[in-house]
C-alpha cells in the first residue's frame, strides 16, 4: 500500500472553524515572515523559506498559495510558477531555472510546481529518458540538502484529490469563463495515465523524502481542510527553522 493510499481524503471543516483558524494562523504568518525578515525586536535575518507545492492536477495548489500570501506584504514573497521547460533551459541541467528563484537569508518564496517534474511528467511523457529520470532521485535530494544545510527551510507539499473530485473541478473549471483558462487538453490527458502518474508519484515520496526536506501529504478534497493543513505545518515548519538556521550575514572581510 502507498502512501496515497493511506491518507484520509474524508477530513472536513466547518466553515466556522475554517474562518477561526485561517484568522490566526495568518496573523501568526506575518509574525514569522517578520522575524524571518529581522524586522522585529531581533534584526537578525532568518532562513530562507522556500514552500514548494506540488500535487493532483486542480488539487487546490493555487488556493493554498493565495492564503498563504494573502496576509502579507508583496515585498516579502515571491510566486513561481514553472510549466515545461523552455529551449533555452532544456540546453541546461534541469535544475538551473530553479536555482535562480531560491530565496536568500530572510527571503521567502512558493513554487507552484518544481524540479520533481522531472521524476514526475518528464518520466511519464518520456521527456526525459530513464536514465536521467532515475538520476535525477539523488540529484534533487543532495539539491535539497545543500540548500537546506545553507539556511533555507524546504517545506514540500503534495495536494491530493481522488479521480471523482478531480473531474468534478474540471467540469467546473470548463464551465466556468473566467476559470476556463485553467484547464488544458494535457489535463485531460493526464487522467487517462493516473496509474502511471501514481506510480510516479509513489517513487517520488520513496526516494525523497528526507529527513532535511519532508514530504507533507494533504487532503485537498476539501478546500478549506487543506488551506488549513498547509497553513498550520508551514508555520510549524518555520518556527522549528528560526531557531536552528537565524544568523547575520557575515561582513565582506570574513571571505578573505
Amino acid at each position: 500500500m502507498g502512501r496515497l493510499d493511506e491518507l484520509d481524503l474524508s477530513a472536513k471543516l466547518s466553515k466556522d472553524e475554517y474562518e477561526k483558524r485561517l484568522y490566526k494562523a495568518q496573523r501568526r504568518l506575518v509574525e514569522l515572515r517578520l522575524d524571518l525578515a529581522g524586522l522585529l525586536e531581533d534584526p537578525e535575518l532568518g532562513p530562507g523559506v522556500l514552500v514548494v507545492m506540488e500535487g493532483s492536477d486542480a488539487g487546490g495548489k493555487g488556493g493554498a498559495i493565495r492564503r498563504i500570501v494573502q496576509p502579507l506584504d508583496p515585498r516579502h514573497y515571491r510566486v513561481s510558477a514553472f510549466a515545461k521547460p523552455t529551449f533555452e533551459e532544456k540546453r541546461k541541467h534541469f535544475l538551473w531555472r530553479f536555482w535562480k528563484e531560491v530565496p536568500g537569508l530572510g527571503g521567502m518564496a512558493l513554487f507552484d510546481r518544481s524540479w520533481y517534474g522531472r521524476v514526475l511528467v518528464e518520466r511519464v511523457e518520456n521527456y526525459a529518458t530513464k536514465e536521467q529520470w532515475t538520476r535525477a532521485y539523488d540529484e534533487i535530494v543532495q539539491f535539497e540538502r545543500n540548500l537546506v544545510l545553507e539556511g533555507v527551510v524546504i517545506v514540500k507539499f503534495w495536494l491530493q484529490v481522488s479521480p471523482d473530485e478531480q473531474l468534478k473541478r474540471f467540469k467546473s473549471r470548463e464551465n466556468d469563463p473566467i476559470r476556463k483558462w485553467k484547464l488544458t487538453d494535457e489535463d485531460w490527458r493526464n487522467r487517462d495515465k493516473i496509474d502511471l502518474y501514481t506510480d510516479a508519484v509513489e517513487d517520488m515520496f520513496e526516494y525523497t523524502d528526507h529527513e532535511l526536506a519532508p514530504w507533507h501529504i494533504v487532503s485537498g478534497e476539501q478546500k478549506r481542510w487543506a488551506r488549513i493543513e498547509v497553513l498550520e505545518t508551514l508555520i510549524r515548519r518555520i518556527e522549528e527553522g528560526i531557531g536552528s538556521y537565524k544568523k547575520p550575514i557575515p561582513d565582506d572581510d570574513s571571505f578573505v
